[in-house]
């Protein structure tokens, strides 16, 4: 074989930071390696993968093409190892939205650990957009996104369902409200999420457009700052009932019901259609599961279900 797996690596750490450098770094080897590793394999097939624009490396149509089975090629590697290390499951890099990666990811990852105490993760917690693109540049093996993606290169799979409440402070004027109707909304101060969220893109297809002179006050990218910016009265907020529910239980924040909004939505499972599923990501998603009763056996997550 003309090639080596040290070539492939090299190659794929290069077309993700677009940097030899930093790919070095994250391989822990010289700059200098890494670029004859990769000036090598370029070299052997008379091939260039890159186009180089000034000190960064773009991949050329070519290198996109090999990226997705050097993904595969490596992921199949760690299944490998993680074989010959006794059955030890190989890394596995999980991106989650804001919403699940507060209240939902993070407990999943911790009982990944209590089970798998040898094996190593990942969690990258952002917005949506943020998910979506590390999934399409190959960084996560697995996406929990609160959106919807239309990027073809994604398989989404369903997985819990979710709503968006509209919540104020036991104080407001809207908390001892029976009725509330579309005009009174439409007087509120709001405070959101930012655009490119889950939560910001379902706000705005159904508040937002029927009700268009909306006054958005405050745009946070923390749900956790909404709650508090909602508590001290500075206006009303609209997130998940599943960050909203211990606040609700201690009465420290009140849902304002709103009929006649449609806002349910569901979580999903990314990945990206040519990435290898690893036996590491199957078993992180039959755990994920758990928290929905799609999986069945008596070790059952005790997670704080969403209803």
């Amino acid at each position: 074989m003309r090639i080596t797996l040290r070539q492939i690596e090299v190659f794929a750490a290069i077309a993700r930071t677009e940097n030899v450098s930093r790919a070095a770094q994250a391989l822990a080897m010289s700059q200098s390696a890494a670029s004859s590793a990769l000036v090598e394999l370029e070299r052997q097939f008379d091939c260039p993968l890159f186009d180089r624009v000034g000190k960064s490396l773009r991949l050329n149509s070519t290198g996109r093409g090999l990226l997705a089975q050097a993904e595969d090629m490596l992921a199949r590697a760690a299944d490998i190892e993680g074989y010959l290390a006794g059955g030890v499951l190989g890394p596995l890099a999980v991106g989650a939205t804001l919403t699940i990666g507060n209240y939902l990811a993070t407990l999943v990852v911790a009982e990944y650990l209590r089970r798998h105490p040898a094996s190593k993760i990942q969690l990258h917690v952002a917005n949506t957009h943020s998910i979506v693109e590390q999934l399409t540049r190959y960084e996560l093996d697995i996406g929990l996104i609160e959106g919807e993606a239309n990027d073809p290169d994604l398989l989404l799979e369903p997985w819990l369902d979710d709503a968006l409440v509209v919540f104020c402070a036991p104080h407001h004027a809207l908390a001892t409200l029976d009725e509330i109707t579309p005009a009174l909304l439409a007087e509120q101060k709001w405070i959101v999420r930012e655009r490119g969220s889950g939560t910001r893109a379902l706000f705005d297809r159904v508040i937002a457009r029927a009700l268009p002179d909306l006054h958005v006050q405050l745009e946070l990218e923390h749900t956790e700052a909404i709650k508090r910016a909602v508590e001290s009265g500075l206006g009303v907020g609209c997130l998940s009932r599943l960050a909203l529910r211990e606040a609700f239980r201690r009465g420290s924040l009140i849902e304002v019901k709103t009929p006649q909004f449609d806002l349910r939505r569901r979580f999903y499972f990314a990945r990206h259609r040519q990435r290898h599923v690893s036996p590491a990501a199957q078993t992180f998603l039959a755990l994920c599961r758990e928290t929905s009763g799609l999986a069945t056996g008596t070790d059952t997550l005790q997670l704080p279900f969403i209803s």
